[in-house]
């Protein structure tokens, strides 16, 4: 019999469940979000847990904080490290509970989760998947331990700011957290974290069997919202007439049987029919039967089992990479490392001169771009960079530039990098492979068909650019890709309108696309936002009419602008700008009437 190893991973602790046999062992470790440790805490996790489970067939880990799919590919990457040989299942905490529903009948189940925090996540038989909530304590966590810890303290010092009293609930909570008057709650809230502020719902439950009118109502209203939610995620599932299995769980709801009994109230209020039960299996168990569903499937190699995908987005193949010349030994710099620092600068200074002949040679597809932009531009539609890394964070930089340069609005030029704003600083792990991610920025940046989008990947061939691209071609926008491989073969069904792939040869440091791949991609981007704005009206001859002066020194320069179209002095350029609040236009015009 397989050997097998489940792992939940919560905000309050860490449980292992390893079977062999007829033998199942229990082992916990400390609270684990995937979106709260760094690599070596990530490591270091799931080190404890291998060094006392080093060798199980299948292991299936649900972590809370890994709803993405760079998410589960970083926890992949992690886990391989440790269980090499392992059938691997990698999911989110909430997959791991419903999970832990043993049940075989096929219908529709929603979990409703409370406790530290809370979510709605359901499944259907066909596999249909859908959630609701799971945004944190800042955004979200409604009718969770947090949420109801959060509002008992609101209340107790609303109504001794209005009524002067002091409630018994917050007689309560001062007694609970060892203070001695309500003032000292500002410095407790200030320190406290999400588990310590959910542990006071413990105090709310505890007046509520009293009668405390406060506590009343913030369970009510609690019980409420869960239940409206509940209801919610299976609309998400299944039409309102099919039967649902709603699964109760967290600390809150299976601590709490009276609160909970009374979120099923509501639920059958909202959804007659509906099949309730509290789920009184740690989700743990889930873990582990999810690692026994996956020992049965894969007897063949590790591999990720994550959510289903419900578009195919194809790529150009993965072997064109190693074929591209930014990924060549470049001749030249052979012995770049032993090189004599002069002879190795002016190595690097030949290399850039290339870069504009190479460049030229994609004249005609750049001017067709501009073209399109500067339409989009005159229609109030949008240009859209999308890339990873460098390419990425270029695309960035030269949407910033345009609103002090051409005092656009910030929505007009927009960049995406892969992983997001902490991808500017540094490198995120997994963010370039995961074509969805793309796609889903997209999706939610709201492109729409009266806009450009650029790709942007020095090889041609990064997942989450080409995720993009085919968000962005199913949208109806003008699509292009900026790559580097002139020998790249687009996928048949998912091509770009516009590919732009100028050859700069091998990089002098082989792969190191920030080099002569970077410079270019700059070059390029400049020539067409300069453009597309020259010709809308933003330049007047070589002058940058609506440069935005934000500091001294664009003010010094508005001025020489004015002075330079308008024959003013510099007082009168000065005091004319100062009027017109610092547009340079409207100075000039002002000045012109005189």
């Amino acid at each position: 019999m397989p050997e097998l190893l489940g792992i939940e991973c919560g905000a309050t602790h860490t449980v292992a469940l390893y079977e062999a046999g007829y033998k199942i062992d229990r082992a916990e470790f400390g609270p684990a979000n995937l979106r709260l440790l760094n690599d070596t805490q990530l490591n270091r996790h799931l080190r404890k847990i291998a060094e006392q489970f080093p060798r199980p067939d299948a292991v299936a880990i649900g972590m809370a904080g890994a709803r993405t799919e760079t998410d589960k590919k970083r926890l992949y990457r992690a886990s391989t490290s440790f269980w090499p040989s392992s059938a691997l299942h990698i999911t989110h905490d909430l997959e791991t509970a419903i999970a832990s529903d043993t049940s075989n009948n096929p219908i529709h189940r929603v979990l409703v989760l409370s406790g530290t925090g809370s979510c709605c996540y359901g499944q259907s038989p066909d596999g249909t998947k859908a959630k609701l909530g799971g945004w944190g304590h800042i955004l979200g966590d409604k009718g969770s331990g947090y949420e109801i810890g959060l509002r008992a303290l609101k209340a107790c010092v609303f109504y001794l700011d209005r009524d002067g009293t002091w409630s018994s609930l917050g007689q309560r909570l001062l007694r609970r957290l060892q203070l001695n008057s309500p003032e000292l709650i500002i410095d407790w809230v200030a320190q406290a974290n999400k588990a310590e502020i959910a542990g006071l719902a413990q105090e709310v439950f505890a007046a509520w069997a009293k009668r405390d009118k406060i506590a009343v109502d913030i369970l009510n209203g609690s019980a409420d919202t869960l239940a409206k939610d509940a209801c919610a995620c299976a609309r998400k599932l299944t039409a309102k007439t099919e039967p649902v299995r709603f699964l109760l769980a967290g600390g809150v709801m299976l601590n709490q049987p009276r609160f909970a009994a009374k979120v099923a109230k509501n639920i059958r209020t909202r959804r007659p029919g509906s099949r309730i039960l509290a789920l009184k299996n740690e989700s743990a168990t889930g873990a582990l039967v999810l690692a026994r569903r996956l020992a049965k499937l894969s007897s063949a190699k590790p591999k990720t089992n994550t959510q289903n995908r419900h578009r195919t987005i194809l790529l150009p193949e993965l072997e064109q990479l190693e074929k591209a010349p930014t990924e060549q030994r470049h001749p030249r710099s052979m012995q770049l490392d032993r090189m004599p620092l002069g002879k190795a600068v002016d190595l690097f200074l030949k290399e850039d001169r290339q870069l504009p002949k190479a460049i030229a040679r994609e004249k005609n597809k750049i001017v067709r771009v501009i073209g399109w932009v500067r339409d989009t531009f005159q229609n109030n539609g949008r240009l859209f960079y999308s890339g990873a890394g460098t390419s990425g964070r270029l695309g960035v930089l030269d949407a910033s530039e345009c609103p002090p340069t051409f005092r656009t609005d910030p929505e007009q030029v927009q960049g995406i990098i892969a992983g997001g704003q902490p991808a500017l600083h540094r490198s995120i792990e997994g963010a370039e492979d995961d074509p969805e991610a793309g796609a889903e920025a997209v999706q939610f940046r709201g492109v729409e068909k009266k806009d450009v989008f650029i790709g942007i990947a020095a090889s041609g061939r990064t997942p989450f650019v080409w995720g993009g691209i085919n968000e962005a071609n199913r949208r109806g926008a003008k699509t292009v890709l900026l790559c580097f491989n002139p020998g790249l073969k687009l996928p048949h069904d998912n091509r770009p309108d516009v590919v732009i792939k100028p050859d700069l040869g091998p990089e002098l440091l082989t792969g190191s696309t920030r080099l002569k791949s970077g410079t270019a991609t700059k070059l390029i981007l400049n020539i067409i936002t300069t453009l597309a704005m020259a010709k809308n009206g933003k330049v007047i001859g070589n002058l940058m009419v609506d440069l935005d002066p934000s500091n001294t020194k664009l003010r010094d320069r508005a001025v020489r602008i004015v002075r330079q179209l308008t024959r003013a002095t510099e007082t009168e350029a000065a005091a004319a700008l100062d009027q017109s609040n610092w547009n340079i236009k409207k100075a000039a015009a002002r000045l012109s009437k005189r």
